[in-house]
C-alpha cells in the first residue's frame, strides 16, 4: 500500500524524488537536531495520482489527519482550537527548485473565530489580524484565483489614509478594517465567503499546490530549465513560527557564503516583525545579517553555528531560510543554493582549498554554462558613463537594453530582436516571461534573496535590485529618478555587480575571463584590477586545468579562415573539426563557381576551375598555416546547388520585362540562357537535391580542384618546415560506393601532386555522416573511410524531416508549448533518435575498422548536454564555433567525472 504522507523526522535528503527538495532537506535537517517546526511532507507521488485521477486520492485525506494529529502533540497546539489554535504553512516542493511555481500560503487555520484565540494566546492583537489579513491575502491570491492587485490596492489605501507607509505601521484598528474588506473581494470575486473551516483551507490548499504543477508559469519555468513535466510536485505542511510578533521577532534568508561573489562569510536578509514572503517578495527593503548580531546576539550565534553545520554536512554554499519567534531561533528550509557563475568557480575551488572536496567533485560543481557566461563582455570603466542610481549587485553582467515594464512588452521588444531590461518594483513568479525575455532585471525594491535576485541567479541574468532612488510608475509606464524621466523603450544600462544603473547606452570590453582564455592566465592577471577577478581568474585556470587533464574527447573547433583558426586555436582547439570550404566561395569568387556550374563544355569549365585553383591554395595555406601541426579536417564543397546560381525569379523577371520592351543583344540572350540554364537545375527541395558528394560526382574537376588545393598547400608548407595535417572530408555520404568513387579520384590526384613535388603524401580520407542510411551502413562505409564525423545538423534534418530553416519559427513555439518537444533538437542533441543514430554509427564503423576515429562537427559539439552524450558514445571529438571550445574542454571533463561517479555506484 503507497503511503503518500511522511512526517519530516521519516526521510532524509536522498528523497528528493519522492519528498521534493524542500521536503528532502527538511528531514535532513531534523535529523541534525537543528530546530525545526514539525511537519510532515504530501509525496510527489500523490501530486502524480491526482493529476492522473483528477482529484486528490481519498487516502490523503486520512493519512493528513493522522500526520495533523502528530504535528498538533509535538508542538502542543490543536488545529482550530479556541484557545491556542495551530496555524499551518503550505508550500509546493519539487525535486528541482522553481520559482515559478505556487506562491506560499502562511496562517492556514486562521478564521473569525481563531483570530481571536491568537490574539488572547499572543497577547498581540494586531499581530493576530496582521496573520489573518496575510491568510486572506495568500490564500485569496494563490489557491481561489483572485487578482492579488485587488488586496494590494486595499492595503495601500489604507496605509494611505492612516498617513503611513510600511504595513507594520498599520494598528490593530486598520486591519481589522482590511480583513473585512478583503473578504468581501473573495465573495465578490468567487460568489462564496472565504472559507472558515481549518482543515478545509488546508485541503483546498493542498489541491491548489497539486494544480499549480501545470500552471502557465510552471510549464514555462521547465521548459526552460528542461524539467520533465511528470516529476509532479511534493507539498509541505508544517506548523507556523511567527516572526511578525514584535521587535524581537523577524524572519530571514541567509547564504553560507556570498551568493553573487562566492566570498566566505555570513550573507542574507533579515526583517524584523515580518513574515517570510516579505523578505523573498521584496516589499520591505531589508537589514544585513549583522544588523541581527547587534538586535540578539545569542541568537546570531545559533543560527552561524548552524550555518556552519549544513554547509559541512552538505558541502556546499548552503541558501538557509529562517524565523525569529520571541527570541527562538526556527530553521524552515535548506537547500544548496543558487548562485552567479563567478561564484560558482570560486566556491568550487574554496572548497577543495578547505579539504571538503575533491578537483573532480569541484568539477561537478561548475557547468559549461556557467562559463559561458562568464565569457560575455562587461561594461568599460573608462567609458563615458550617466549613472543614475544604484542598488545592490544581484547578479553580475552588463546589460545594456530598451526598458520594458511588463511581460507583454519584454516578450514583444524580444520578438522584434530589441535587448530588453524589465524594470519593476519588485518582481514576483507571474513576472517569469518577463525575466526570460530581458537581458536584464532592474528592481526598486528587495535585496540579495529577493525573488528577482534568486530567479536572475539561477537563469544567468544580469539583475540590480532595492534600486531605491527608482519611482517605478507602471500605469504610466516610466521611471523617475531625479531630474529624470525613462519611459518605456528608452535605454538602460545596469552592472549586476556593482548595482550600477546607466542612462543610456554603454560601451562593453572583453571580460576578464575571455582575456584569460584568449591569452593566458598571466595577461589576465596582469590587468585584474581588484582581488575578486583575480580569485576567479585562478578559479576558472585551475578547474579548465584540471578539466583538459581528465577529458577523453579532444576538442576542435570548425573554422573556414585562418584568422577563423587562430582565434579557435587561441581559445584551446586541439585542431579543426569542420572546415566549410563553400564559405570561401561567396562575394566575387561566386560568379566563377556559376560559371563552373553553367559551363556548356568541358573547356569552359576547365578554364573557370584553372582561375580558382591558386586562390583554393592561399585559403588552405593559410587555414593550415593557423593550425600547424593539428588535425584540420576539410569538407569538399557542400551547399545546394542553388546557392551559386542567379535567382530564377530574378532572372525570369528580366528576361520577361526585357522581351516585353523588345530589347534585344548579346546581354539579353545570355539572360535567356542563364535562366534556360537554371530553370533546368531547378529543385523543389534543394536540401535533399544536388548538393555534396553528389554535386561533385555530376560536375567533374569540383572536387579535384580542391583536392589538389589541399596537397598543393601542403608541399609548399612543408617545404618552409612546417607540420600541415589536413584530413579530407567527403560530405553527404548515402552509400559507400560514392566514397569510394571520390577516394580513388583523390588518391589519383594526390599522388600526381607528391610526384611533381618529390614528396611523400598520405592525406587522410574520409566522410561526414549526415543521413540515416550513412549512420545505418557505417560498416560498409568504414570500409574505405578513414575517419567520419557526424553532421548533427544535417542528420537532425533528415532524421526528423525537419527543415532548420522553417520549422524553428513555423511550428516549435507550438511543438514546445505542447511538450512536443522540451528543446530544439537543433540545440541539443536528440538522443533518442538522433542519438541513437550516431551510437549506432560508431558501433558499426569500428566492426569494420578498429581505429576509426570519429567525432562531430555540428554546433552540438559545443553544447554541454550534448557533449556528454558524445563521450558515452565513444567519440574521439567534437567540434563547435571557436567561441564555445572553452565550454566544450570543461565539459568533455565533467564527463569524464560523471561517468566515473555512475560507475562507482
Amino acid at each position: 500500500m503507497i503511503q503518500y504522507v511522511h512526517m519530516f523526522s521519516d526521510g532524509d535528503r536522498d528523497q528528493k524524488d519522492l519528498l521534493g527538495g524542500k521536503g528532502a532537506n527538511l528531514a535532513e535537517m531534523v535529523k541534525l537536531g537543528l530546530p525545526v517546526p514539525p511537519g510532515f511532507t504530501i509525496t510527489t507521488e500523490a501530486c502524480r495520482a491526482y493529476l492522473s485521477e483528477g482529484r486528490v486520492p481519498p487516502e490523503v485525506r486520512v493519512e493528513v489527519t493522522q500526520r495533523l494529529r502528530d504535528v498538533e502533540d509535538l508542538i502542543g497546539r490543536t488545529l482550530g482550537d479556541s484557545e491556542e489554535p495551530l496555524l499551518l504553512s503550505v508550500r509546493s516542493g519539487a525535486k528541482y527548485s522553481m520559482p515559478g511555481m505556487m506562491d506560499t500560503v502562511l496562517n492556514v487555520g486562521l478564521n473569525d473565530d481563531t483570530v481571536h484565540s491568537l490574539s488572547s494566546f499572543s497577547g498581540d492583537a494586531r499581530f493576530a489580524w496582521d496573520s489573518y489579513r496575510r491568510l486572506i491575502q495568500m490564500f485569496g491570491k494563490t489557491v481561489l484565483d483572485v487578482d492579488s492587485e485587488k488586496f494590494s490596492d486595499v492595503l495601500d489605501r489604507h496605509k494611505e489614509e492612516a498617513g503611513v507607509t510600511a504595513d507594520v505601521d498599520l494598528t490593530a484598528e486598520h486591519l481589522k478594517q482590511i480583513v473585512a474588506e478583503y473578504k468581501q473581494i473573495v465573495l465578490d470575486e468567487t460568489g462564496s465567503p472565504f472559507p472558515q473551516t481549518p482543515r478545509r483551507q488546508v485541503d483546498l490548499a493542498i489541491e491548489a499546490v497539486f494544480r499549480s504543477w501545470n500552471t502557465e508559469r510552471a510549464s514555462l519555468y521547465r521548459r526552460r530549465e528542461r524539467i520533465p513535466d511528470d516529476l509532479g510536485t511534493a507539498v509541505n505542511v508544517q506548523a507556523m513560527v511567527f516572526g511578525n510578533l514584535g521587535e524581537t521577532s523577524g524572519t530571514g534568508v541567509c547564504f553560507t557564503r556570498d551568493p553573487s561573489s562566492g566570498h566566505s562569510g555570513i550573507y542574507g536578509d533579515y526583517l524584523p516583525n515580518a513574515q517570510g514572503e516579505d523578505v523573498v517578495a521584496g516589499i520591505r527593503n531589508t537589514l544585513a545579517l549583522t544588523d541581527l548580531e547587534d538586535r540578539d546576539p545569542a541568537v546570531s550565534r545559533e543560527l552561524r553555528t548552524a550555518m556552519r553545520r549544513l554547509e559541512t554536512h552538505y558541502r556546499d554554499l548552503c541558501d538557509i531560510e529562517f524565523t525569529v519567534e520571541r527570541g527562538k531561533l526556527w530553521m524552515l528550509q535548506t537547500r544548496v543554493g543558487k548562485r552567479t557563475a563567478g561564484a560558482a568557480f570560486r566556491v568550487a575551488t574554496q572548497l577543495v582549498d578547505e579539504d571538503l572536496i575533491t578537483m573532480d567533485e569541484a568539477l561537478e560543481r561548475v557547468t559549461g554554462e556557467q562559463l559561458n557566461q562568464l565569457l560575455f563582455p562587461q561594461f568599460d570603466r573608462d567609458a563615458d558613463r550617466s549613472l543614475i542610481a544604484v542598488g545592490m549587485g544581484a547578479s553580475p553582467g552588463a546589460a545594456v537594453g530598451r526598458v520594458a515594464f511588463d511581460n507583454a512588452s519584454a516578450e514583444a521588444a524580444q520578438a522584434a530582436g530589441d535587448s530588453v531590461i524589465l524594470v519593476r518594483r519588485e518582481t514576483s513568479p507571474e513576472d517569469l516571461p518577463g525575466m526570460i525575455a530581458a537581458a536584464g532585471v532592474l528592481t526598486a525594491r528587495g535585496g540579495k534573496t529577493s525573488h528577482a535576485a534568486v530567479v536572475a541567479r539561477g537563469m544567468g541574468k544580469c539583475a540590480v535590485v532595492g534600486a531605491e532612488d527608482l519611482v517605478v510608475d507602471v500605469a504610466k509606464q516610466q521611471i523617475r529618478v531625479g531630474e529624470h524621466v525613462i519611459n518605456v523603450g528608452d535605454t538602460l544600462a545596469i552592472d549586476g555587480k556593482t548595482g550600477e544603473v546607466f542612462l543610456g547606452d554603454v560601451h562593453v570590453i572583453d571580460s576578464p575571463v575571455m582575456t584569460y582564455i584568449s591569452e593566458g592566465v598571466d595577461a589576465a592577471l596582469a590587468i585584474a584590477d581588484d582581488d575578486e577577478t583575480k580569485e576567479l581568474i585562478d578559479a576558472v585556470h585551475r578547474l579548465l586545468t584540471h578539466a583538459d587533464a581528465r577529458r577523453r574527447l579532444r576538442v576542435r573547433a570548425n573554422a573556414d579562415t585562418g584568422e577563423d583558426a587562430q582565434r579557435a586555436r587561441d581559445r584551446g582547439a586541439e585542431g579543426i573539426g569542420l572546415c566549410r570550404t563553400e564559405h570561401q566561395f561567396l562575394g566575387e569568387r561566386r560568379l566563377q563557381i556559376e560559371r563552373v556550374v553553367l559551363a556548356e563544355t568541358d573547356e569552359e569549365r576547365d578554364a573557370a576551375l584553372a582561375e580558382l585553383l591558386q586562390p583554393q591554395v592561399e585559403d588552405f595555406v593559410d587555414l593550415l598555416t593557423a593550425m600547424d601541426g593539428l588535425p584540420t579536417t576539410i569538407r569538399l564543397i557542400d551547399p545546394p546547388l542553388h546557392e551559386f546560381l542567379p535567382d530564377l525569379t530574378d532572372l525570369t523577371v528580366k528576361v520577361a520585362l526585357a522581351e516585353e520592351r523588345g530589347e534585344t543583344g548579346e546581354e539579353i540572350d545570355r539572360a535567356r540562357k542563364l535562366r534556360d540554364a537554371v530553370r533546368s537545375m531547378h529543385e523543389a527541395n534543394p536540401m535533399l537535391g544536388l548538393r555534396g558528394v553528389r554535386l561533385g560526382l555530376k560536375i567533374p574537376g569540383l572536387f579535384a580542384l580542391q583536392i589538389r588545393a589541399i596537397a598543393e598547400a601542403v608541399v609548399r608548407l612543408r617545404e618552409e618546415g612546417k607540420d600541415p595535417q589536413p584530413e579530407i572530408m567527403v560530405p553527404l555520404i548515402g552509400s559507400n560506393r560514392e566514397l569510394v568513387i571520390v577516394r580513388a579520384q583523390a588518391e589519383k590526384i594526390i599522388a600526381e601532386v607528391a610526384e611533381a613535388h618529390n614528396q611523400s603524401l598520405d592525406l587522410p580520407i574520409g566522410c561526414m555522416i549526415e543521413l540515416p542510411r550513412a549512420a545505418l551502413t557505417a560498416n560498409r562505409i568504414a570500409q574505405t573511410a578513414e575517419f567520419i564525423s557526424f553532421g548533427t545538423n544535417d542528420l537532425t534534418q533528415t532524421t526528423w524531416g525537419f527543415s532548420r530553416d522553417d520549422v524553428e519559427t513555423a511550428f516549435f513555439p507550438k511543438y514546445l508549448e505542447n511538450g512536443v518537444l522540451t528543446i530544439s533538437p537543433f540545440e541539443t542533441l536528440d538522443a533518442l533518435g538522433v542519438g541513437e543514430l550516431v551510437r549506432i554509427g560508431v558501433e558499426k564503423g569500428r566492426e569494420t575498422n578498429p581505429d576509426l576515429k570519429s567525432g562531430v562537427c555540428g554546433e552540438h559539439g559545443g553544447d554541454p548536454e550534448s557533449i556528454h552524450f558524445f563521450h558515452n558514445a565513444g567519440l574521439d571529438y567534437v567540434s563547435c564555433s571557436p567561441f564555445r571550445v572553452p565550454v566544450a574542454r570543461l565539459e568533455a571533463g565533467r564527463a569524464v567525472v560523471f561517468t566515473d561517479e555512475v560507475g562507482t555506484k
